[in-house]
């Protein structure tokens, strides 16, 4: 298993795409800490990896929440003392045109995509740096540790009705590039990548009426049906990808095959870039 002795932080992972990317990273050999703003889907994924014989536990909570960038990183270092994979996938839409967005809608989409990612990763840098730099000391080199950034096709060509999404989602590129530089020091590999259409209740049809819970506010979820009726002719492969798809194109990312990778911006979407 090409994770074994490493240990990952994969946000939003009780559901979705963030469960397939805990549990295949776990199933490489990685030990997860879980997280999900519901307790519930945490502890499902984390038991679900358990009983396949794997690592993790439990962090749920909102990825915004001041202070829970430190207690991501804590609970790493608290289960199972080191911190080498960071995955940014935590997430939702809230779309209106830009007519109809209201500030909170705006600065929701800022603050889940793309300052929660900042802050986890501005909490695990003393870490990441006083590691690299003891086994520097030691032998002469950092193992390699790796940041996957997850955006958007939004993010590089923009959607109608998501102008909040599209522009947090181009924000994590800029972020991206930037730690690419700084953190090369370290060996981290700093990378994105940004699904196309995939699966998910996210992406469900809009006439299913489908919501989400999100601090209280209940927001409708889901993709106009005739969108949906013509994603099979948008995508050169003829299919939406799955939560399995995207969690393998951020396993890539991940592997010591791309350890020489670093501020690159892959799309997962079957062909399709937006």
């Amino acid at each position: 298993m090409s994770l074994t002795d490493r240990v990952a932080l994969v946000s939003g992972s009780g559901r979705g795409i963030g469960r397939a990317i805990a549990l295949k990273l776990a199933a490489e050999g990685a030990a997860v800490v879980v997280n999900d703003l519901d307790e519930e889907p945490a502890r499902q994924t984390v038991d679900d990896i358990t009983a396949a014989g794997g690592r993790a536990v439990a962090c749920p909570g909102s990825v915004t929440d001041d202070g829970f960038a430190d207690t991501f990183v804590q609970t790493a270092l608290d289960s199972f003392g080191s911190l080498d994979i960071i995955v940014n996938n935590a997430g939702y839409t809230w779309d209106a045109v830009i007519q109809k967005m209201t500030d909170p809608q705006w600065e929701a989409m800022l603050a889940v995509h793309l300052t929660a990612p900042f802050r986890i990763l501005r909490a695990a840098q003393p870490v990441i740096s006083a590691a690299a730099k003891a086994e520097i000391a030691e032998h002469g080199t950092a193992r390699a540790r790796k940041v996957v950034n997850i955006s958007s096709v939004a993010g590089l060509a923009g959607n109608p009705g998501q102008s909040n999404y599209a522009a947090a989602k181009a924000g994590v590129t800029g972020l991206t590039h930037t730690l690419a530089k700084e953190w090369g020091r370290y060996n981290v590999t700093v990378n994105t990548v940004a699904f196309g259409f995939i699966q998910t209740r996210l992406t469900t049809s809009a006439a299913a009426g489908e919501h989400i819970d999100v601090g209280g506010v209940e927001i409708k979820v889901g993709v106009s049906p005739a969108v949906l009726d013509a994603a099979a002719s948008l995508i050169p492969l003829g299919r939406a990808g799955t939560p399995a798809d995207a969690a393998n194109a951020v396993y890539l990312f991940c592997t010591p095959e791309s350890d020489y990778i670093s501020g690159q911006t892959v799309v997962c979407g079957g062909g399709w870039n937006g």
